[in-house]
């Protein structure tokens, strides 16, 4: 039988886990959402953003999984049915606007706003050693960054039109 104190470190070690593998799987998605928007878009300095986008969130899922192998778990190794259905609704969209770059950049916002709110939540209501809040919070800043660039790409696509 457990002590109430071992019980205590699994149920952390526990949550710790399945707040890593839930940022995970949102990069997963992350990462596959802007390799779909990139094949969608038209204009070239486009498709490069949304490409360096990807490999950045590949980036971050190499390191959760580290991360999660570090605790001698399993990582996911795909993203979430949510994800997909995400994708879904962006063909859907791009189908009835032309896959104009306006729609592919809206669909872009709205993703990352869920991942940059995800990461707040998880980092606000989670404690996670030093090393892994200072991964958590890098991602989390860059996340911000590219929904500020991206918020700005849609104002000059609106432009355009």
């Amino acid at each position: 039988m457990k002590t109430t104190r071992e019980q205590a470190k699994e149920t952390v070690h526990k949550d710790l886990v399945n707040n890593l593998q839930g940022l995970l799987e949102k990069n997963y998605d992350a990462e596959k959402g802007f390799t779909k928007a990139m094949e969608d878009a038209k204009d070239s300095n486009l498709k490069r953003f949304l490409k360096e986008q990807a490999r950045k969130r590949n980036k971050f899922a190499t390191e959760l999984d580290r991360e999660i192998r570090s605790l001698n778990e399993k990582p996911k190794e795909d993203g979430s049915t949510t994800g997909d259905l995400h994708r879904t609704w962006i063909d859907v969209k791009t189908a009835f606007t032309g896959k104009d770059d306006e729609a592919v950049l809206e669909e872009c916002i709205r993703g990352e706003k869920a991942s940059l709110e995800e990461y707040e939540e998880t980092l606000k209501e989670n404690r996670f050693p030093p090393n892994l809040e200072s991964i958590l919070t890098s991602q989390l800043s860059e996340i911000k960054s590219t929904v500020a660039k991206v918020k700005n790409l849609e104002d000059l696509a609106e432009k355009d039109n």
